[in-house]
Order: C-alpha cells, then structure tokens, then sequence
C-alpha cells in the first residue's frame, strides 16, 4: 500500500507541475470547510487545508473528518453468522462510518478553480442490530484503512468564500469484522466462528466500507 501511495503522490505532483506551474503564485493559505453528500448514505464532512506552502509546486495539503449514516447490511444473515438461528422479534439496524482522511490537492486546467485530489483513508464502521420482542441486540464493527482520490471544482462566492463541489470513491483494504464474541478475518485466522462460515459470509452480510462513492458540495473559508 505504501509503494502504491508513494506512486500516487509522484504522478499528481508531476502533473500539476506540468499543466499549473505557470500560473502558480507563492501565497500560503489556510482554509477551513464542511461539506455535505452522498457517502454510502447522507454523511457530513469537516475539512482543514493549507495551500500554495511549497514554491515552485503548487500542492495543497488537506485534513478531513466525516461522519456518514449508512445501511448496516442484512439482520438475519448477521445474527445468523455472529449470534445464532433464532428468527424470533423484529428487526431493527442502523449504520455509521466515521471517516478520516488526509490528502495531496494540485490544481488542473479544467474550468473555474478545479483540482484533483488523492490521499490516505480510515475509517470506523459500526453496525447495530435489534431483534425487538426477540431479546437479541448485538453490535458489529471494523477499522480498516484505505485509499481514495477524486475531481473537484470551486466556485467563488466572495474574496475568501468558495462554493465547493467534488466527486470520487474511497477503497478500503477490508480484513477483519467483529461481533459479540465472534470475529471473522480474510486471512482464516477466525475467533469463535459459527459453523463453517468465513470472512467471506460476514462481509456479504454486513455493508462494511469497501469501495466507496464519494459526491459532496460545500463551502470553504479562506483565513
């Protein structure tokens, strides 16, 4: 994963040098922002960046932290596969993924103020589970890291005020899902496994992040 980041950064940086250098002005900046959109479900993002640091290489380095609600997968498969056959009660679910991410924005020659972007992911899902009148409540998670990219395009509402849009996907490395007392892991290293059911079962039944689209329009400050 590293070597495929490292690749990632080279070719942006090469390529804003060769399509933005001439009109790249040394002028750091910091902004801050929040966006809203689509993620697997509604999701919130807040962001930091700082712009224009480095002479010579116009590159912009962002921080952001998200907050997505999401479909949590399939209730009857996940009891069945963590917790046991019971049938009984109804179903309830509900789904969130807390995301961080950091990533390297260079500028293109596209329209208005447009970029491409690409960085590091990571991201904390959450499943919970009711069986109302069924006396079963059950929570499963995973913490996976990823990678992740995209185009976006500003719009300027004022001096240091920006409409922002953007889109891309986001893919995580799944490896592992854990629940009440049963974990799952790609690599067959199980813990209190039900039945012959393996990474494979419990990944088709819960709606972990995997690879993930990613539409958000917002607003950035800039201080």
């Amino acid at each position: 994963m590293r070597s495929l980041f490292s690749i990632i950064i080279l070719s942006l940086i090469v390529f804003s040098t060769s399509y933005s250098q001439s009109n790249y002005y040394y002028s750091p900046k910091f902004y801050g922002g929040i966006s809203v959109g689509y993620y697997g479900g509604f999701g919130i993002q807040g962001s930091a960046t700082i712009s224009h640091f480095v002479r010579e290489i116009p590159l912009s380095i962002r921080l952001g932290v998200g907050y997505t609600s999401t479909d949590p997968g399939n209730p009857a498969d996940a009891r069945r596969i963590f917790i046991n056959d019971a049938t009984n009660g109804v179903p309830e679910k509900s789904g969130e993924i807390w995301d961080f991410r950091a990533d390297f924005i260079v500028p293109i020659k596209l329209f208005a103020r447009s970029s491409i972007y690409a960085g590091i992911r990571y991201s904390l899902f959450t499943a919970d589970f009711r069986f109302i009148d069924g006396n079963e409540f059950f929570t499963i998670s995973s913490n996976d890291f990823g990678l992740g990219g995209g185009l976006e395009t500003q719009f300027s509402l004022s001096s240091n005020l920006f409409l922002l849009a953007s889109a891309g996907a986001d893919y995580y490395f799944s490896n592992k899902l854990t629940g009440h007392d049963t974990e799952y892991s790609s690599d067959g290293e199980n813990v209190n496994p039900r039945r012959d059911y393996t990474f494979d079962d419990a990944d088709n039944a819960i709606n972990q992040p995997k690879l993930q689209p990613r539409i958000m329009i917002g607003l950035n400050y800039g201080f």
